[in-house]
């Protein structure tokens, strides 16, 4: 049993849900498919649901876009008006109206959840009614009602034991073939919709593997594998034909976008190999994750992290940065739910790099400063670099302010500007 996931790149129109029956028809295996929503749907959902606590007009106009869109590759894969897939869809997009005017929650998170969750139940359903009406015979599985999670609204964490029947429940393969489900969702045990954290389609279908002792995860993606480098940022990325689990963990934690990072632990827990395909190029072979033990290409690899903040603490009579402190240091890390990317500290300054993208870090430098002397840098980058070389080095950060440099016998990091 193979489980496929596509990402919103590849079905962002009805050409792209076109192309996944195409790339389907090539294997003859039984099938679990994960299908993230439309394009940027996601995106477009959180713009309507900030906007509906304004109760704006915008809003109105935005959410009849939405509508649209998928209705015309509705009408684009459908040419039989009378195709259930038209009731089905005014049906949801009802529900997600009723969701965001005319229902209260007790937090902006809970219901980000409940609205965004959308984005997936309409993809998966107008591809499952469209591979039907092309003769590949697929059953659609709601997998809110699979996966059990607890209510960390935006980032909710799996029950593996309790999920672990409901998917062998669901996915039998007794009387079916083909499954298709959507990724990225889930629900608690009090029946509320939860997500597990932005591109977390990857990990849906990891997970599915894992419970299900798939053979393999294949992840079509708009490249014809992992590359070595983010080729919008760096000139002459390469295809990594081969890498082992630690190193796609390594990439995926520096901001490698290609592989989610909660992806691989399921995975590796039960050697099943990740591949990453082209769904441009079906032919072509990806790259192969698995359980290698070395790394054999002569590449250097590459990955950015944008928009970081370097905050550096000094305490404010000069003391040592002892054990208490650091504990304390971490503790407002944790509160604050912010992950840190670098740490580097000295007798007197402990300073960490970390993700700028929301008001949490500017909090987080306010708490700071009521025990420490506080300064900071924002609009860096964070540079790593596997595998470098003096020449790979001076290569990418030629011209470039750097504020920290760290290097390893395998990793080299650089704050930069």
């Amino acid at each position: 049993m193979l489980v496929f996931k596509f990402g919103g790149a590849s079905v962002r129109d009805s050409y792209g849900v076109k192309n996944l029956l195409n790339i389907v028809n090539r294997f003859s295996d039984d099938l679990i498919i994960v299908v993230s929503a439309f394009g940027k749907i996601t995106n477009a959902l959180e713009e309507v649901l900030k906007l509906s606590l304004k109760e704006t007009e915008e809003c109105n106009s935005k959410f009849e876009a939405l509508k649209t869109y998928h209705i015309n590759i509705i009408n684009d894969l459908f040419p039989d008006k009378r195709n259930l897939i038209y009731k089905e869809i005014e049906d949801e997009f009802s529900k997600l109206n009723t969701i965001l005017f005319n229902e209260k929650y007790d937090s902006y998170d809970l219901k980000y959840d409940q609205v965004v969750s959308f984005g997936e139940i309409f993809s998966t359903k107008i591809v499952s009614a469209f591979l039907n009406t092309a003769q590949l015979s697929n059953k659609w599985i709601d997998i809110r009602k699979v996966f059990v999670t607890d209510e960390t609204f935006r980032e909710a964490k799996i029950d593996m034991r309790l999920t672990l029947n409901k998917a062998e429940d669901s996915f039998s393969f007794k009387n079916d073939k083909v499954y298709l489900t959507q990724g990225f969702i889930g629900g608690s045990k009090n029946g509320l919709v939860t997500t597990l954290g932005r591109e977390g389609s990857d990990y849906t279908a990891a997970v599915l593997a894992n419970l299900l002792n798939a053979e393999k995860v294949i992840v079509w993606k708009d490249v014809d594998g992992i590359l070595n480098a983010d080729p919008r940022y760096f000139n002459e990325a390469e295809k990594l034909d081969k890498i082992s689990y630690q190193e796609a963990v390594e990439l995926a934690y520096f901001g490698a976008k290609v592989i989610h990072p909660k992806t691989l632990k399921p995975l590796h827990n039960k050697n099943i190999p990740l591949c990453v395909r082209s769904f441009i190029n079906p032919e072509g072979e990806g790259t192969e994750v698995d359980c290698f033990k070395q790394y054999d290409q002569d590449l250097p690899i590459y990955t950015l992290k944008k928009d970081q903040m370097l905050i550096s603490l000094f305490p404010k009579d000069l003391s040592f940065v002892m054990e208490d402190e650091l504990s304390k240091i971490f503790k407002y890390l944790s509160e604050h739910r912010i992950r840190v990317n670098l740490i580097q500290n000295s007798a007197i300054s402990f300073s960490l790099c970390i993700d700028n993208a929301n008001a949490k870090a500017k909090q987080l430098v306010e708490r700071f400063k009521e025990d420490y002397k506080v300064l900071y840098n924002d609009q860096l980058e964070l540079l790593t670099i596997r595998h470098y070389s003096d020449d790979a080095i001076k290569k990418v950060t030629k011209g470039r302010k750097i504020y920290i440099e760290q290097r390893s016998r395998h990793t080299s990091h650089f704050v930069i500007r």
